[in-house]
């Protein structure tokens, strides 16, 4: 992939695009926009999301997701909300990208901010456009439900081993407090029914002591593929702390990666081609495959030197 940003530094966008096959050349376009994009702007989530994820499909309501990862195992668990007619009404696990997205900004803000309690309306809606996401239409009605999704369930992160104090372990501990609900006006535009949400008091501790930066544009770049998320967010957090090469086999990358594939043949070509949007924007990683899986070597840190002191960890 460190072949592709030569080409685009050596050529140009253009030149590099009749250089590569012709399905690479989208990896061409996005490794010119990342190595033009002057940012600084940044993300931040807790450094369990960075070992285990969320579910890329939808499961069943009453499904548990549960996850190893890396010295850490996440348990989530569907849960209830109010229904509005004095009942209730169950939701599954959240999934895909757009979850993803959503937990991303909730993490942001409270640490931008330095509270729990998270300002809704137009801020989320601005950051999501910044991402891609148009708050409108089909695609508001899966923002409401992710949402939804992410206010009614609990979760557990247990570490163990070496990085035992990596964080806290919680015990069906609701990520948000009071719910994430949204409505559409007389308009059909989308509106907020809150215009905050306070994080949990556990999950907002875990994630002030244990915060791992992610560079926006790289984000706001792979915004539609949840796995690429999730690999980005993996790299991101291992890469620039590692000391020497380290090899990871398909099997451990099917165990953390690969849920909804049934077996590991039709899992590594996904993987693969994810991968390959990952490394076309985080430019200085250096991922190399081998027969048994990948290596992973010490790379930069993707996020620019002018993150606040004290989040790099």
């Amino acid at each position: 992939m460190g072949t592709i940003h030569q080409l685009v530094r050596e050529h140009g966008r253009e030149a590099a695009r009749e250089l590569v096959p012709e399905e690479d050349r989208r990896l061409v376009d996005l490794a010119a926009e990342i190595l033009a994009n002057p940012s600084s702007a940044f993300n931040i989530t807790y450094s369990g999301f960075c070992l285990t994820a969320l579910p890329h499909k939808a499961l069943g309501d009453s499904a548990k997701w549960e996850r190893q990862g890396h010295n850490v195992s996440l348990l989530i668990e569907p849960g209830s909300l109010p229904d509005g007619r004095g009942g209730f009404k169950q939701f599954g696990v959240p999934y895909g990208s757009r979850a993803r997205l959503i937990m991303l900004y909730l993490q942001t803000r409270a640490i931008q901010t330095g509270c729990p309690e998270v300002e809704l309306g137009g801020s989320m809606r601005d950051w999501m456009s910044r991402m891609g996401v148009p708050i409108g239409g089909s695609s508001y009605k899966v923002v409401r439900d992710q949402a939804d999704r992410i206010s009614a369930c609990h979760l557990t992160f247990s570490w163990h081993g070496p990085d035992a104090g990596r964080g806290a372990k919680f015990s069906k501990e609701s990520i948000v407090d009071g719910g994430i609900q949204l409505y559409e006006d007389d308009d059909a535009q989308p509106r907020l029914w809150v215009d905050t949400v306070r994080l949990s008091a556990s999950f907002f501790k875990a994630l002030r002591e244990h915060p791992v930066p992610i560079w926006e544009p790289a984000l706001k770049s792979i915004s539609s593929r949840s796995m690429a998320i999730d690999l980005y967010v993996w790299l991101s957090y291992r890469l620039h702390s590692l000391s020497k090469p380290m090899p990871i086999t398909w099997s451990a990358l099917y165990a953390q990666f690969g849920a909804g594939y049934k077996n590991l043949f039709q899992f590594k070509p996904r993987l693969i081609e994810s991968l390959k949007f990952v490394l076309a924007v985080y430019p200085d990683a250096k991922v190399t495959l081998e027969g048994d899986g990948v290596v992973l070597h010490h790379s930069p840190s993707p996020v620019p030197e002018k993150a606040p002191r004290g989040i790099l960890r």
